[in-house]
Order: structure tokens, then sequence, then C-alpha cells
């Protein structure tokens, strides 16, 4: 008898043996992989703001959606996530359906941007965006698509400027910032946001992702590196893991004073429930958020949990409100099989409706 793990030392001597073949192949594989790329869709760029740009996706036929439907994604990682391989595309699925697609890449903020403010991201840029496709358009008002941090933006530029957005899809979207299982907002909430910008100015991104990756050690830190020898001899999921990760550390760094204000009002201040966000002294109110909305959440989100996402069907003004549970995780929710079938229909499907 060996206990209740059944180790015994043939089979760890198999083990072993299985671990130096996949070594040894890995190593003839990992002469082999090229430096992966990321972005599977040809874009074309048609507007700037500085180093904010707006691109439009360029699929494989015309759109036939006759209102753009404008992706804002968060300010702490690039995204590309939901462009980043061919079968792993958010965008070239809604493409392949006829929307047309746009996106707004906040770039790189530098030393420069120190003093950019939350009414820099969510007036001047979101909303110029906006504004030129509208023009562009020659529409008052397009679909807009926020996702993450992005979708706060969405829904707090949709509540200030409610004639200009159609219809607003949120996607893994904070909205009760103080509830008991958010453990991002708990270490977030306890940090003097103040001292921390006014030591650092524009935050590291280095900093932020090791904050990240610390809500789950085991996994984002061992269990996924460890797992990587399985995948060793096979070139395409290798590629596809190094893809990832080039994702996941190509994290801009973020703009010192919207950073104090985002922490201040929306994480500390929790400001869609409780009120207080102001943004170029204007109050945010989401009961003026009366156009049509889909609130999109993945069950098992250890950043975004269900509960800090689904009291906005409550909070806003709109009698279209509809949600969409998808079963998976933060980032799941862009490249699995599953949500490459599920989540583009759906938008696509609701889209259609309206």
């Amino acid at each position: 008898m060996y206990g209740p793990l059944n180790i015994t030392p043939a089979g760890l001597a198999e083990e072993a043996i299985r671990l130096q073949q996949k070594l040894a192949s890995g190593l003839q594989v990992l002469r082999d992989v090229e430096d992966v790329d990321f972005g599977a869709t040809a874009r074309e760029e048609v507007w700037r703001d500085g180093k904010v740009v707006l691109y439009r996706y360029v699929g494989d036929r015309a759109p036939t959606a006759r209102v753009p439907l404008l992706i804002a994604y968060a300010l702490v990682n690039r995204p590309y996530m939901v462009d980043l391989q061919d079968n792993k595309s958010l965008v070239r699925q809604l493409l392949a359906r006829g929307e047309d697609v746009y996106i707004i890449d906040w770039g790189y903020p530098d030393r420069s941007d120190r003093f950019l403010t939350l009414e820099d991201y969510i007036e001047r840029f979101l909303g110029g965006a906006v504004d030129h496709l509208r023009e562009a358009h020659g529409l008052d008002a397009i679909n807009l698509l926020g996702i993450c941090q992005g979708g706060a933006f969405s829904l707090t530029y949709a509540a200030l400027n409610p004639g200009k957005v159609r219809n607003l899809i949120t996607m893994v979207t904070p909205v009760d910032f103080h509830t008991p299982d958010n453990m991002l907002s708990s270490w977030t909430r306890s940090m003097d946001v103040d001292l921390f910008v006014d030591t650092l100015g524009n935050v590291p991104a280095d900093l932020m992702n090791f904050c990240y990756l610390t809500l789950k050690p085991w996994r984002l830190f061992v269990q996924k590196y460890v797992g990587m020898t399985d995948i060793l001899d096979d070139k395409e999921a290798l590629e596809d893991f190094l893809r990832m990760e080039k994702w996941i550390f190509d994290s801009p760094d973020q703009a010192g004073e919207a950073f104090r204000q985002f922490i201040t009002m929306y994480y500390h201040g929790n400001g869609f429930v409780n009120g207080g966000i102001e943004i170029g002294g204007r109050e945010v109110h989401l009961g003026l958020v009366e156009m049509p909305v889909l609130n999109i959440y993945a069950e098992q989100d250890h950043l975004v949990p269900p509960s800090a996402s689904k009291p906005l069907r409550d909070l806003v003004g709109s009698r279209d409100y509809s949600e969409l549970a998808f079963r998976g995780g933060h980032i799941g929710i862009y490249v699995s099989s599953r949500a490459q079938k599920q989540v583009p229909e759906a938008i696509h499907d609701w889209l259609a409706q309206r």
C-alpha cells in the first residue's frame, strides 16, 4: 500500500521518463518556434489624438451593419486581446456577422502624460472617437462596447452623453466596486492612492502586473509554467501559450492623475452606486443611461466577479436591459472556444434586434 495518492516507485520512474521525452522533443520544437505575433485582422487608422488611435477593422467582406460598433478596452492591458489570433478573435467573429468594428488603442503613456485626467480619457479620447464615427457615418449615435475598465468608461460616457450612444454593451465590467468577494477591490480600497501617485508619478506596468498575478499566485506563478511541459512538443500549442504570455506582459504604464481619480471615485467611493463620480465638473448618474443595455459577465471571473457586474440592472435608467452569463473567466470570455461561438453571436443578435 502506498497511500491515497497511489504513488509508486514504478509510477515515478515512468513519469520521469515521459518528462525526459517531453523535454527532449521540446528542445527541437523550441528551435522551430518563431516570434509570436498578435492581431489576426487587418486594420486601418482613421483618427488620432496624440498617442490615442482609432482603428477600423477590415474584414473579408463589406459590413452590412448600418451603425458602427466601437470597442473601448481597459487601460491596463493592450486591446489586441479581442483579436489575438485567427481562431481566437472576437473581432473576426463580429466582422463575419456583418458588424462594422472599430477599436480605440490608448497607446503607451509616458512622463508627458502624467497629468492626463479621466476627463481626457472619457470626454476627449473616447468622446473624440465617438464624434468622429458619428460624423463619418452621418449618424446621431453609434453602438459602444466597453470591456472591463473600458466598460466603466463607456458607462460614464453614456451617462454624460446619452444622445450619442445608440446601444451600449458592457463586458466583464465592474459596477459595484464594494462587493465582499472582490479581492482586487479589497486591496485597492486600502491603498493610499495620493501617496502612491505623488511618489511614483505614472504607475509602472510591471507593478500593476505583479499585483494582478498575485491575486492567483499558485495558478499564475507556478501551475501554468509547470503545465507548459505538457505542450513543449506541440509547436502550435506552445505558440498559443507564448502569445498569451506576450499579451500579459505587454502592459502600458498608467497615467498618474487618471489612475488617482479612477481609484478614488470608482474603487474608494463606489461612485456608480453611491454617486460622486464627477467628470469635467459634471456628475455621473447611471439613471441617465436610457439606451438599450446588454451586460455580459463571466461566472468564474476573479477580477470582476458577477456580483460586481450584475447590479447594473438596478442602476441604469434603461427599460431595455439584458444580461448574458458566460461560463468562464475574465480572459476565457475572449479566447476560449466556447466564447468564440457564444459571445459574438449574442452581441450580433442583440444589436440586430435593435
